[in-house]
């Protein structure tokens, strides 16, 4: 028995699992408020970026079509989500208000607050409410907040305003603990502030493709043409308040079909919540974590790199170590070359900070610096110039992205070099779980050292031992292969599993005999009969990528920045290496075999295709000391 899953079918089901994480009894409530907001931010992404495709292809094939009917029952599934989040929603924010945290309406205002309040809006918000007449609905931002007023009995609305950004959307009520008002909520209990005339006002809220147009050969300047022109993107999702009386006018001037708006009870998109889930209020969270820092390490990247590989998994090792290695190599003067790539790295980063000292103490940086991570361009943009005017040279722009995770340092004649699964992003360090390795080991330096001159020299790389593009694909292919036998083991852990190839080969170990596991966090679009496939989420994101195969006795390991998917070994330069220290591929081993026993955070996959959810047990993984 085996089922097959469109990608994007696999990674609903997925956000359904986070969904579930803010239902759970034993998460911490603040936490549970977190889960709600990420849904919510995920739910936002997902058809900001992989719907629109899915919509042109099922028009094109007309009603009753196979893509006309995945498409509907995905939009269902997704709407199922976002019900249910409402539901859970109204849940936390009751328990909430036992533990002294209430999110209130208007009616629960005093006087003297409503006095406040109404003030408030006076001086701080109306004067930035974009008013328009109905034919507003043409013209709705994209995942902007709107309230549209008007008579409910008419056909169309009156006004629409876009709920200003200039004051958080969550305000707290003065002189009362632990009281929060949503603004929103405000605006329509003084619609005469806002309106020629008082009306009842709903909430609606749009969602645009967020796809970039870009060229076969992107530049930096086309990258910021393009971010403007997202502004325009197609009309894919329309979320409409419970009592919404405008719906059919609202489709009519978006363009959208039945299925693909959204009646939801308020309120409307729960991203709100971030902000009430860092009270400080340290006995409704997950306790503080205590990180190992490798203190000789820090001390002395470079001594310990000669003497040995070294393999850290954050957040549990502390993301100091990868930071400090920039930050000696900024300062040391045995330090004469820096190479680095960036993709989703920030505002604030202590690594480029690095580099920018570095290249101001005379060293010759290069990074090369990918625009095209989705969602981060503008925050990457902001990097492009602060990096040239300090003399960090940017390497040229590549046609494939580039998502790789390498470091390159040359210091008295010697190389090392990072390797990651993660983003150079310190943030993110802290939140992720990752896998870091440290090494001077020449081979693999020396095929580091030949990606960046690959990169700057504008070819491919011609790497022995790390690989990219189809030649990884077909590595890991060949290994799979020899594990398809009785004897055979192959251990997967991915955040994306979706590549036919792989996933055949796969299928064909397993029906050989060999025992395959999996465990993939997001999207797994083959569940199999012969797979023990189960997915982990829980209190950090987990995004390591690593692929353990028995060869034979003697385990393998391989890591690196791809995930199983199409594009990352035909339309990216990824990198993915094999961890050749005996103790480094220990604690690989040691992670590995401890998922595949975590009963905290782990949910069965299944062949039927539904997620099973392990819990209330103390093996945790996420907790794990290497």
């Amino acid at each position: 028995m085996e089922t097959v899953l469109s990608r994007e079918r696999s990674w609903l089901r997925f956000n359904g699992r986070v969904l579930r994480q803010a239902e759970r009894p034993d998460t911490p409530l603040l936490e549970r408020v977190k889960f709600l907001a990420i849904v919510a931010s995920n739910l936002d992404e997902f058809f900001a970026a992989r719907v629109h495709v899915l919509r042109v292809r099922a028009q094109r094939d007309g009603p009753q079509s196979e893509a006309w009917c995945e498409y509907v029952a995905l939009l269902d599934e997704a709407r199922a989500d976002a019900v249910d989040a409402t539901r859970i929603y109204e849940i936390v924010r009751k328990r909430l208000s036992k533990v002294g945290l209430n999110i209130l309406a208007p009616e629960d205002l005093t006087p003297d607050e409503e006095d406040y309040f109404g003030a408030f809006l006076a001086e701080r918000v109306a004067p930035f409410a974009d008013l328009t007449g109905r034919e507003g609905l043409s013209d709705l931002g994209a995942r902007a907040l709107y309230l549209v007023a008007g008579n409910s009995a008419a056909d169309q609305p009156d006004y629409v305003i876009r709920v200003p950004t200039v004051s958080r959307r969550l305000l707290e009520v003065p002189g009362r603990k632990g009281g929060f008002i949503r603004v929103e909520a405000l605006i329509q209990s003084r619609p005469d502030l806002f309106f020629p005339k008082p009306l009842p006002a709903f909430g609606l809220r749009l969602t645009r493709q967020a796809d970039l147009e870009l060229g076969e050969d992107p530049d930096w300047e086309e990258l910021a043409h393009a971010l403007e022109a997202r502004l325009d993107g197609a009309p894919v999702r329309l979320e409409v308040e419970t009592g919404f009386p405008w719906t059919q006018a609202a489709r009519a001037a978006t363009g959208l079909m039945p299925a693909e708006v959204m009646t939801l009870n308020g309120p409307l998109d729960h991203r709100f919540l971030f902000a009430l889930a860092e009270q400080p209020r340290p006995e409704l969270r997950y306790q503080p974590l205590k990180r190992r820092l490798a203190r000789s390490f820090v001390a002395d990247p470079f001594a310990v790199m000669r003497r040995h590989d070294v393999l850290l998994y954050h957040p549990l090792d502390d993301y100091r170590s990868v930071i400090q290695l920039l930050a000696s190599a900024a300062k040391d003067p045995s330090v004469d070359r820096v190479r680095m790539t960036m993709y989703r790295i920030g505002r604030g980063n202590e690594l480029a900070g690095s580099l920018i000292e570095a290249a101001e103490n005379g060293k010759d940086v290069a990074v090369y610096l990918e625009g095209r991570a989705r969602f981060d361009e503008l925050d990457n943009l902001y990097w492009k110039l602060r990096f040239q005017a300090a003399g960090v040279r940017l390497l040229p722009y590549s046609p494939l992205k580039v998502h790789a995770k390498a470091v390159y340092v040359r210091r008295a004649a010697r190389e090392y070099a990072h390797l990651g699964t993660g983003n150079y992003n310190p943030t993110n360090g802290g939140l992720y779980t990752d896998l870091s390795l440290f090494t001077a080991a020449p081979a693999i330096v020396s095929d580091v050292a030949e990606f960046f001159n690959a990169l700057e020299e504008e070819r491919l790389p011609r790497m022995n031992i790390l690989r990219f593009g189809p030649q990884a694909r077909h590595e890991l292919i060949g290994r799979i292969q020899r594990e398809a036998n009785p004897k055979g083991h192959v251990i997967i852990k991915l955040n994306h599993l979706t590549d036919e190839r792989l996933l055949d080969a796969l299928r064909a170990a397993a029906t050989g005999g060999a025992k395959v596991d999996l465990i993939v966090r997001s999207s797994l679009t083959l569940l199999h009969e012969r797979f023990k496939a189960r997915s982990l989420v829980g209190r950090f994101l987990e995004h390591a990528r690593v692929a353990a195969f028995r060869a034979g006795g003697d385990w393998e390991v391989w890591a690196g920045s791809a995930d199983w998917m199409p594009r990352n070994f035909e339309r990216r330069i990824e990198l993915v290496f094999p961890v050749l220290d005996g103790e480094a591929k220990a604690k690989v081993l040691r992670l590995l075999k401890a998922q595949l026993q975590d009963d905290v955070n782990a949910f069965t996959l299944p062949p039927d295709g539904s997620s099973k959810p392990i819990w209330g047990g103390k093996r945790n993984s996420q907790l794990i000391r290497l």
